[in-house]
């Protein structure tokens, strides 16, 4: 199916002890199988989980993962690759269709491609999908690879500034660089962005604007957004074959969700900044969820009747990659890392990768009920995460710029990876494979799985053992025992520091304070405190030993100062206490005790 014959291959790589029979029951066939093309692990063969089926490092597929899908576009049962390839290097982009390794058909596309793919517009039969491009502000429908239906976004309202200064070129009263100085002007403090024509005048040199107004001038102002992402959500049925909607994104910081049969706007929502990945679940005349990526580096939840994001998930660095596997959404940041959140918000995990993510897919095995998400990266390899857990690492020769898994052809699990230099892999995943959680390269040191050397059990651990097992009632008995008598004693000073008001903390409502002078009320006032010290008066002396407080305002904090003078030239310390009493009340407060230092000129002398 997409197997390279040996006959292909460079001559240093055909070498006879090395070529082995590999069997694809989709073809029922042997073919002779070439060396490891990728460079792998010293793990035999036997222990890998893909089977290397072509590799073309000169495909000139350049892509990314949204324009990359896998449908079976007539009917037939066999799944062909459709591919938005960017058109690098002055190229102009095209639609492709692989069957196996050779390309099926090729067309032009007017713009670069933002996203592709499949879904059902109707009940009728045959069952035949329809594949959706977007490309610029238009989607491209095609059912059995001819085109069908195109749907336009919406025009916006110009800028009426805008349309104003180029009603006045178009009548000669102003000159070219005046009009570029009042369009910059707008640019720069307007609300309503300029249309492609006033962009596309302002870059120009001064040499080339003249040339452009009187071939533009006469034209009317027209403002057109474009897709920025696109994927199907489900219209009544979860089913696998049900009809779906199209959802898009649109730079004007808008998600359209489309009719599948007349292509007429159902719903639409509204974003804080311009949408870059999504991810849908539900239905949508039933209920739905969907998580919008955005290029402020948030992730904006929305459910269905809401016009705008119900939950927010900011992240701490721009994300590269949306995917949600079962209910959590896994996003992929450009610090190297994966992140899952649940569509509240929550973190629930976070795994360090060893390179740039560069693109993320899902990966799922149905008949094993296996969802994980596959991230590519800048150092050639293509890990598979289901949560924390590492699953499997794929090798490639360079950077992986798209990754798609699926059916192709006939077989139920194919890989499809392509790279950055152009180049385009193939690897089907085995029958036998099965993903183990540690099956990569990450997790503990194998140090961990060794056994410690533990000491000989001692004649008195012995002794103590089975004094335990004799003993155990009673002395469990004998702790609940100290544990109630150390509670009972807590309670009793605690009630004995509250009658005496010892506590830094006063227990009546009438004077809620503190030690510190701050008066903890949030809208009362207290009046008519009194400050008392007591000291030994054989070592302290104090001018100003009782005092009365001023009004204490809440909120406010009251440094209340008195000085120290010690009466003794031995270095003796004592104890100073501070009662805050009220006037007309014998018992304090509150109450604290100062732990006074030695004098600091005695301790000098």
């Amino acid at each position: 199916m997409f197997y390279t014959p040996s006959s292909e291959l460079p001559t240093h790589l055909i070498l006879r002890n090395q070529l082995r029979q590999v069997f694809f029951p989709s073809l029922g066939i042997h073919l002779p199988r070439p060396p490891q093309l990728f460079p792998s692990s010293p793990s035999s063969e036997a222990s890998s989980k893909w089977l290397d089926a072509h590799y073309d490092p000169m495909a000139n597929i350049h892509t990314f993962s949204a324009c990359l899908e896998l449908a079976d576009l007539h009917g037939d049962g066999e799944y062909k690759l459709v591919v938005g390839d960017l058109g690098p290097g002055g190229q102009q982009p095209r639609l492709k269709v692989l069957k196996g390794p050779t390309v099926l058909s090729e067309s032009p596309l007017p713009a670069l491609p933002a996203a592709a793919a499949t879904f059902l517009m109707e009940q009728h039969e045959p069952r035949t999908p329809a594949l959706a491009l977007a490309s610029g502000p238009c989607v491209y429908v095609y059912k059995n690879l001819r085109p069908y239906f195109k749907f336009s976004l919406p025009q916006l309202p110009p800028n009426p500034l805008e349309q104003d200064l180029w009603h006045q070129a178009k009548e000669d009263r102003i000159d070219p660089l005046t009009l570029k100085e009042m369009l910059e002007g707008i640019r720069e403090k307007a609300e309503v962005p300029l249309s492609a024509q006033s962009l596309r005048f302002l870059q120009l040199e001064p040499s080339e604007m003249e040339a452009f107004v009187n071939q533009h001038k006469s034209k009317s102002i027209r403002r057109q957004t474009v897709i920025t992402t696109m994927t199907t959500l489900k219209k009544n049925l979860a089913d696998e074959d049900a009809v779906s909607c199209l959802v898009l994104g649109t730079e004007n910081k808008e998600l359209l969700v489309l009719d599948p049969e007349a292509f007429t706007v159902l719903a639409k929502m509204s974003l804080p900044s311009v949408p870059v990945f999504l991810e849908v679940s539900g239905q949508f005349d039933v209920e739905f969820r969907l998580a919008a990526a955005c290029r402020n580096g948030n992730i904006y939840i929305l459910r269905r009747d809401s016009k705008r994001p119900r939950y927010c998930i900011e992240l701490s660095a721009q994300p590269v990659g949306l995917v949600r596997v079962h209910k959590v959404l896994v996003v992929g940041s450009n610090r190297d890392s994966l992140h899952g959140f649940t569509h509240k918000g929550k973190r629930l995990w976070t795994v360090q990768m060893p390179a740039a993510i560069l693109t993320m897919n899902l990966l799922e095995q149905r008949s094993r009920g296996l969802q994980a998400v596959m991230a590519g990266l800048a150092n050639g390899e293509v890990r598979i995460h289901r949560d924390k857990a590492l699953l499997s690492v794929v090798r490639t020769p360079d950077a992986v710029t798209s990754l798609c898994f699926g059916r192709y052809g006939r077989e139920d699990h194919t890989l499809i990876v392509t790279t950055r230099g152009g180049g385009l892999i193939i690897k089907i995943l085995k029958r036998t494979a099965v993903f183990v959680e540690g099956g990569g390269e990450a997790g503990p040191p194998p140090a961990q799985a060794m056994k410690l050397n533990m000491p000989r059990k001692t004649r008195l651990y012995v002794d103590q053992t089975l004094r335990e097992r004799e003993a155990g009632t009673a002395m469990h008995r004998a702790f609940q025992a100290d544990l109630y008598l150390l509670r009972l004693r807590a309670a009793r000073a605690y009630a004995q520091a509250l009658e005496s008001s010892l506590s830094p903390v006063s227990a009546t409502a009438r004077e809620p304070l503190k030690l510190h002078a701050v008066n903890t009320s949030t809208a009362r006032p207290i009046l008519g405190l009194l400050v008392c010290f007591l000291y030994n008066e054989g070592l302290y002396a104090l001018p100003r030993a009782f005092f009365k407080v001023p009004l204490l305002v809440p909120g406010l904090s009251y440094p209340l100062e008195t000085f120290v003078e010690s009466l003794r030239d031995k270095g003796v310390s004592d104890i100073i206490k501070v009662l805050v009493l009220r006037e007309g009340q014998s018992a304090p407060l509150l109450s604290a005790h100062i732990n006074m230092p030695a004098s600091e000129g005695l301790a000098a002398a």
